[in-house]
């Protein structure tokens, strides 16, 4: 069995060095995880690397504009079909996946593992010790989320799978995955506890809580800091930790609100 990557040329402050696409091989079959966006000198980057290989499967974790829409046109020229948990902007599976279904590359079998949070859609791949992350665990950097309380929770379904090894959808890869995933644990609940801390502080609207929680964020970060602590407010309120103004479902840019 043989992972490779091909780095997409889609360098960026979201993408960091770009795309990892991987190829997984096992007796001269080939399997391509996250082929990235629609750039033709990747696609035969990614065709050149396939080699004489037969291939079997194009994958995606979920649908991101980083990720997915270069899969179905890599699909059609390899003449295999596309797998992923639902269709998105420019991403259309042939074959849908839930959590435990698997795609078969040689004698091996890749296994989906279903991990919101990043987004609904979001599945891990794992492979023996191994574990495909997509935006879920990233190298070098935090992660976007779209529901906090799905993303804590998927956290802890990877932290029990007892992987080794990390391959990241951006990054290096992660040799020390139980050390990894523990420490983004970590890091969520400390995110939450200094939110918290904030508003103990003081802090009455969103803009209070990023500017006392992620004070050293770059300005080209700032909308999406903002977007983190609306999201993690919305955790937090759930939790029935914070509450805000009679009438209100959740937190705004401008929301008064205080600790339980």
């Amino acid at each position: 069995m043989i992972v490779e990557t091909v780095l997409a040329p889609n360098p960026g402050i979201y993408t960091g060095p770009g795309t990892n696409t991987y190829l997984v091989s096992d007796r001269d079959e080939v399997a391509v995880i996250d082929p990235g966006p629609v750039i033709d000198r990747h696609l035969l980057a990614i065709v050149d690397a396939v080699g004489d290989r037969t291939p079997v499967a194009v994958i995606a974790t979920h649908t991101h504009s980083d990720h997915a829409p270069l899969a179905n046109p890599l699909a059609e020229r390899l003449r295999v079909p596309v797998y992923g948990n639902r269709p998105g902007p420019s991403f259309s599976p042939d074959i849908r996946m839930s959590d435990g279904d698997h795609v078969r590359v040689g004698e091996v079998m890749l296994e989906a593992v279903h991990t919101p949070g990043h987004t609904a859609d979001h599945l891990c791949f794992r492979l023996g010790g191994r574990l495909f992350t997509g935006d879920h665990i990233m190298g070098g950097s935090t992660v976007i989320m779209e529901d906090a309380a799905a993303y804590l929770d998927s956290l802890y379904r990877v932290q029990a799978l007892g992987v080794q090894r990390i391959e990241p959808g951006h990054g290096p890869s992660m040799d020390d995955a139980g050390g990894v995933i523990s420490g983004y644990i970590e890091h969520r609940l400390a995110r939450e506890q200094e939110i918290l801390d904030a508003i103990r502080a003081g802090a009455s609207t969103v803009a209070d809580v990023v500017d006392a929680v992620y004070a050293l964020v770059p300005v080209d970060l700032v909308p999406a800091a903002t977007q983190q602590a609306i999201v993690q407010l919305r955790k937090l309120y759930a939790d029935d930790k914070v509450r805000f103004p009679p009438g209100e479902a959740g937190p705004s840019t401008m929301v008064e609100m205080n600790v339980r």
